[in-house]
């Protein structure tokens, strides 16, 4: 099979979870049920941000972005990963094998932007709650919305490049359940230092940066939040950003967490795992901890029901 004069090989063969065959219904059902509730749960929030005057606010207009590239990224990926369990591995196309990596890592490096343009908000409300919606206008939420989506679909657009660039030889066999950057540069027969380098270098502005950014943000609001003469002060302005902190922990935990196991060397299986922690587990908390902890939402569903 050939592609063109950079690769020999037009289609990869996805095997997804080994040794399933008694088990594959009862995961395509869970996972089926489990993908329902990520597009259910993250169009919901969605709906309500859009339909409700008084949720038009600068944090659920970001949290509609991150509940938007939620149902795009899990929609890049679970329907084909239902495919690939239910005949127990499959085949994709070189090309769609690219643009599914492209469409999870720019999905990636924008929700690590938009989470911290979101610890942005919250430091801006609390620490300086008196200027906030004059700092925090439409112009500048729009700047805030659309320059690191720029900037993530131009770091994944090099490492994708680079990919492309690289020679496959055989065999064509990706122990994955998705086209991810690691089992595919496994497979190929160029040199892939260049790109390993430039994969870890921009993790720094994507990942690291924004990550301790995060921190820093939520160390000074902290500050100010005990600095807070009244308890009830206090219980308020901690309810207003403790959505945001649960899921920069759980969203940073599990993208951690896929990185730490890749540099251990770690097995497979477990990299599958905690890879779909990432891709499905936390998707389906994102509408759960911002309708379950969140009075504003919970009010606007009521409306609707």
């Amino acid at each position: 099979m050939t592609d063109s004069n950079q690769t020999k090989i037009s289609e990869f063969l996805l095997l997804g979870f080994h040794n399933i065959q008694n088990l594959k219904i009862f995961l395509f059902l869970i996972f089926l049920l489990i993908y329902i509730g990520i597009l259910t749960g993250n169009l919901l929030i969605v709906c309500l941000v859009t339909n409700h005057y008084h949720l038009r606010t600068p944090m659920y207009f970001f949290l509609s972005l991150l509940s938007s590239f939620e149902i795009l990224s899990t929609t890049n990926i679970v329907p084909k990963m239902l495919s690939i369990i239910i005949r127990e591995g499959d085949t994709i196309s070189f090309a769609a094998c690219m643009i599914q990596f492209y469409i999870f890592s720019a999905s990636t490096n924008y929700e690590c932007f938009l989470l911290t343009v979101m610890s942005y908000d919250r430091y801006l409300a609390i620490c300086n709650p008196l200027r906030y919606i004059y700092i925090m206008d439409f112009q500048l939420q729009l700047n805030l919305a659309f320059w690191p989506w720029l900037l993530g679909c131009f770091i994944t657009l090099i490492i994708t490049g680079l990919v492309c660039r690289l020679q496959f030889c055989g065999p064509n066999i990706i122990d994955h359940f998705f086209c991810d950057l690691s089992p595919i540069l496994e497979l190929s027969c160029s040199d892939t230092s260049i790109v390993k380098v430039q994969a870890v270098l921009f993790s720094v502005p994507v990942i690291l940066l924004p990550f301790i950014f995060i921190v820093v943000t939520y160390i000074l609001i902290s500050i100010s939040i005990i600095r807070i003469s009244s308890a009830v002060g206090r219980n308020k302005a901690f309810s207003t950003c403790s959505s945001h902190m649960v899921l920069v922990c759980t969203y940073y935990g599990t993208l951690i967490s896929v990185y730490l196991f890749l540099s251990m060397n770690c097995s497979t299986n477990a990299s599958k795992v905690i890879s779909l922690l990432y891709i499905v587990v936390t998707p389906l908390l994102n509408p759960i901890i911002y309708t379950l902890r969140n009075q504003e939402v919970i009010a606007a569903l009521r409306k609707n029901l």
